[in-house]
């Protein structure tokens, strides 16, 4: 019998997941609401992902569960039979833990400190100096649930913006790159990574990711830190962490227990793209070829480009979620493979007047 994996969430990650388990012979049922992404191309089952007894009854109906947003509550998760893990997850949700448990386990973050009020936070520009950002502990993304302090004077008024809830503040890195790294560890511990991707982001959302990152010390220590983050985590899935480049070292950034955006360009670019390797990877099967050429994936923001302007281009990948265009919104993505990694920036020029600025 086809193993019933439930997704908890119905948005452009389940919808993708959902496309790569139509290869692997899986049958994907959703957790969301009507009109979710996912629709597409899964059953989707209107669920209150806040409601514990709820998301354990749509558990009790599949054979794995996994989420594709660290954003439910760790507490909701807890007993079931979950990849990645509830602790993983919890982590991961709350800023200020994930900064903690990166230096629990060797790695460099820049400097940091709780911020439970406004007192704290002027004490805090003590550890993080100036300029700093302020993130709401958890429930941030996109770069929501952030405000950037240049001086002093702006203490006040970052406090009142975040909404006076429990945050982390970090000092701002002069970093040369930002950089992340994918990797898949399956359920019986074989692990296989992806190339590092240069990632740029602009008003807090990634809007191009380029692979590969061309760097052999950057690659090794990023995935040294990856096998000790899965070890120490019990993890299996996909799991993605963020780097800044400083110095020629990684400073970690954030870690995200799913697959993740800056990835998306490994369904074309990759022997197996991450959707299907974390199927794989929670299903207890063999994980897949990362073996990867030079790709490029542009995320479409607020709308997508027409289908006549990104016609003239044939050797482009469309990807549309449906979603209905909204300022700031991620509505889509469009990756091209390029046949050596010296092309990816002429291919960045020819197709920028396709994407919404």
């Amino acid at each position: 019998m086809r193993p019933r994996i439930g997704i908890l969430g119905a948005g452009q990650l389940a919808l993708m997941l959902a496309q790569a388990g139509k290869a692997l012979d899986v049958e994907v049922i959703c957790a969301g609401q009507p009109g979710d992404c996912a629709e597409q191309v899964a059953e989707v089952i209107p669920v209150d992902l806040d409601d514990a007894a709820a998301v354990a009854a749509f558990a009790a109906a599949v054979d794995v569960v996994t989420i594709e947003s660290e954003n439910i509550h760790a507490d909701v998760l807890q007993g079931l039979n979950l990849y990645p893990n509830a602790r993983a997850v919890g982590i991961a949700q709350d800023r200020l833990l994930e900064k903690q448990f990166f230096h629990a386990c060797g790695i460099g973050t820049a400097p940091f400190a709780p911020v439970d009020s406004l007192e704290d936070l002027k004490h805090a520009l003590e550890v993080t100096g100036l300029p700093a950002i302020l993130k709401t502990r958890r429930m941030g993304y996109d770069g929501k649930g952030q405000a950037r302090l240049r001086s002093s004077d702006d203490v006040a008024d970052a406090w009142a913006e975040v909404g006076r809830v429990p945050c982390i503040l970090e000092g701002m890195v002069n970093f040369e790159e930002e950089v992340s790294l994918i990797a898949v560890r399956s359920r019986s511990g074989q692990v296989v990574f992806y190339p590092l991707i240069e990632n740029h982001h602009r008003e807090g959302i990634l809007r191009t990711s380029i692979a590969p990152f061309v760097n052999e010390k950057l690659q090794h220590q990023a995935e040294r830190y990856l096998d000790v983050l899965f070890e120490k985590l019990e993890y299996v899935g996909v799991l993605a962490v963020e780097f800044f480049v400083v110095d020629g070292a990684l400073l970690a950034n954030e870690m995200a227990p799913r697959v993740h955006n800056s990835g998306h360009w490994t369904i074309e670019g990759s022997g197996t793209s991450q959707f299907e390797n974390h199927l794989r990877a929670i299903v207890g099967g063999k994980l897949g070829n990362t073996e990867s050429r030079p790709t490029v994936m542009l995320n479409c923001i607020g709308s997508m480009p027409s289908e006549s302007e990104t016609s003239k281009f044939p050797e482009l990948f469309r990807h549309d979620y449906g979603k209905e265009a909204r300022p700031g919104r991620k509505v889509g993505h469009l990756t091209f493979p390029a046949s050596a990694h010296a092309a990816i920036a002429e291919w960045q020029r020819r197709l920028a007047g396709l994407i919404p600025r």
